[in-house]
């Protein structure tokens, strides 16, 4: 425990765990800022956020506001006099003004090893890419995009058939405990902030549907890739007799023939032919349908050997 008055910024899942790391810690937690609250499922409910439920939970006083940016917000958290600002996947780009307010700076987890992956989307865009290694990373923020001076990095190696939803899980995790551990060296003042080499970075954009759509024209491995990384959304997306075909779990095969050809579907089998290699399908879910296994879908959609899977058009349809 630091003693510090601390702020906590986070919105989505990926946040609760270092806010409940404060939290275990006792620390003085004096607000929690967080996002509006969205409309989400087919009923356009009104839903707070995860890290707000969490937070009312232990009756920590909560703020939603619209722009951090405006000055009333920014007059709101001078008036808290916090001594550090901890930020995890919050969602908006604080202003130089709310940043210069703790004197121990505003303290961000991103999700990368930086300076590799800045932006909104590493997860997803290292295993898109087909990364071996990834990690989290602590750092002071600053006016840029994820480019203030690094501060702790955790490594841990990437496995090439695991996809977002379990490393979303890791890594949430071990951002919780990189940061207890970043609040105590920077307490005790044992910790140097690194400036970021900008050479070595990258950009991990905000993903979009159409990042989703399959080309089999790519190899095997590629596509696999893809769909690992996109398992959580937009979903990777083909099209299958003109019906939208989502695919969320594949396995990389051996096998040849033209790119989106089905080589075989049979005895929850189903193989499609790519670029270099093929693809095994396990874990699938047509247009309007249910999520299924390989065997289950088969039994309900048989499908011809020598059918060709097309190009898809998310903005058209929705599952």
């Amino acid at each position: 425990m630091t003693g510090w008055r601390t702020i906590f910024m986070g919105t989505p899942d990926f946040a609760c765990p270092t806010l409940l790391k404060l939290i275990e810690r006792e620390e003085n937690i004096v607000a929690v800022i967080t996002q509006p609250d969205r409309p989400k499922g087919r009923g356009q409910k009104m839903m707070p956020p995860p890290v707000k439920e969490l937070a009312q939970k232990y009756d920590i006083p909560v703020f939603q506001p619209l722009k951090v940016r405006d000055p009333g917000f920014v007059d709101i958290i001078r008036e808290l006099k916090p001594d550090v600002i901890v930020v995890v996947a919050f969602g908006q780009i604080l202003p130089k003004m709310l940043l210069e307010i703790p004197p121990h700076g505003c303290i961000n987890v991103h999700a990368s090893l930086l300076p590799r992956y800045r932006g909104a989307a590493p997860l997803n865009w290292c295993i898109i890419h087909g990364e071996t290694e990834t990690g989290v990373t602590t750092m002071l923020m600053d006016v840029g995009l994820d480019t203030g001076d690094m501060l702790l990095t955790q490594k841990t190696p990437l496995d090439e058939d695991e996809d977002i939803l379990s490393l979303h899980d890791r890594m949430s995790n071990m951002g919780a405990e990189l940061l207890a551990e970043t609040l105590d060296r920077l307490a005790a003042g044992n910790l140097a902030p690194q400036p970021q080499n900008n050479a070595d970075s990258c950009y991990a954009p905000m993903l979009k549907k159409e990042d989703g759509v399959i080309n089999w024209h790519a190899d095997a491995r590629t596509i696999h890739n893809q769909v690992r990384g996109l398992a959580v959304w937009p979903g990777a997306c083909t099209v299958i007799d003109g019906q939208m075909l989502k695919i969320f779990r594949t396995r990389v095969g051996d096998g040849s023939g033209k790119p989106g050809t089905v080589l075989q579907a049979a005895k929850g089998t189903f193989e499609v032919a790519c670029q270099s290699g093929s693809l095994f399908l396990h874990e699938l879910q047509l247009a309007g349908k249910k999520r299924l296994d390989c065997a289950s879908f088969l039994a309900g959609y048989p499908v011809s050997e020598g059918t060709l899977l097309g190009d898809a058009q998310p903005e058209g349809s929705s599952l």
